[in-house]
């Protein structure tokens, strides 16, 4: 059994065959995505943060408002780059949103990836600290992030306040208890899936990572979800571990899925550089008739060893045609596979 939810990178553009075409059209649309996506029995909704891009970008608002309009549904985000945030302003915001939602955010985060600008945060007016890297500062980011997630006082109250304080050092306010213990983090390497378990956060793999043996993929990346979970027991954290893996599946049930992703049969791993120095393993995609996803599935190993997979979407052809991807997943394939 596997928790299944769809990740989606927001797109618009005013092109001709895309039905998201503004930020307005992305950002509603996925609201209805989320909606519909719940009525079908997905689990997961989840989003990805690009900044200075035609993509989502500030989660906080769209997030508390799919938990308005949703019961039961994880969501969540996969990944929010840590170097363009706050700490302190992010607690508020995922404080408010999770209690919008009634506890269900699950909230990956993560050092980054290379960006639209050149050192974008530097324009949200962050930069690294004496003798850190901006992967450092994403890093100090979030372990700033978790420690106050946990809600333990730490600023001096004023003497005379405009309104009455508790006793003792005040917290971050609104604060929604066990939110801490559901952050993840996307980590690219294996050195970072450890350094994950050890700060006690959840995993999520994407469909790339560091390339780091030269063996394929999906191998690699099981590798590093053993590793993460090897690590979690070593820590004695006293809740189970979560994994999540990302894939692009598409299940071709009728001619306009065979149209538009039949070229992606057989699709095969790629090679590549997100930067100039390391060597990146890049995750095929799987389209094919059910009966043979379901064959081609059950060989990746990742994806055996994860609890939850993260289907990516082409949210620019419309809620309608997801919802009819996302439930072709469930009813053709997923059942197969035993993750329903």
């Amino acid at each position: 059994m596997k928790k299944i939810g769809f990740l989606s990178f927001g797109h618009w553009a005013n092109h001709q065959g895309y039905q998201t075409r503004t930020a307005s059209d992305a950002l509603l649309q996925s609201i209805d995505l989320a909606v519909a996506a719940e009525e079908i029995g997905l689990d997961g909704a989840y989003f990805r943060v690009h900044h200075f891009a035609a993509q989502l970008a500030s989660p906080f608002p769209l997030l508390s408002a799919i938990g308005a309009k949703t019961k039961k549904i994880e969501i969540g985000t996969a990944v929010i780059d840590m170097r363009y945030e706050n700490p302190l302003y992010m607690v508020e915001d995922a404080g408010a949103a999770d209690l919008i939602s009634g506890g269900r955010l699950q909230l990956g985060i993560s050092r980054g990836s290379p960006e639209q600008v050149i050192d974008g945060w530097r324009h949200f007016g962050y930069e690294p600290a004496a003798g850190e890297t901006d992967a450092d500062m994403g890093r100090r980011n979030a372990i700033q992030f978790l420690a106050k997630l946990k809600g333990i006082g730490f600023a001096q109250p004023n003497p005379n306040p405009m309104f009455p304080n508790p006793p003792g050092l005040l917290r971050l306010e609104p604060h929604s208890e066990g939110l801490r213990d559901r952050i993840w983090w996307g980590a690219a390497s294996n050195a970072t899936a450890v350094w994950a378990a050890e700060n006690g956060m959840y995993l999520q793999s994407s469909t790339l990572k560091f390339d780091e043996s030269g063996k394929p993929f999906h191998v690699q990346q099981a590798e590093q979800i053993r590793m993460y979970k090897e690590a979690w027991k070593k820590a004695g954290h006293q809740r189970e571990a979560r994994v999540s893996v990302s894939r692009s599946i598409f299940a071709l049930v009728n001619d306009q899925d065979k149209y538009l992703f039949g070229q992606e049969r057989n699709r095969a791993d790629q090679i590549g550089y997100i930067e100039s120095d390391k060597r990146a393993i890049f995750g095929r995609s799987y389209a094919a008739e059910p009966d043979q996803l379901i064959k081609e599935l059950s060989t990746d190993e990742a994806i055996q060893e994860a609890d939850t997979l993260l289907l990516t979407i082409p949210n620019t052809l419309g809620v309608d045609y997801n919802v009819h991807v996302l439930s072709s997943i469930l009813k053709h394939v997923a059942p197969g596979l035993g993750w329903r």
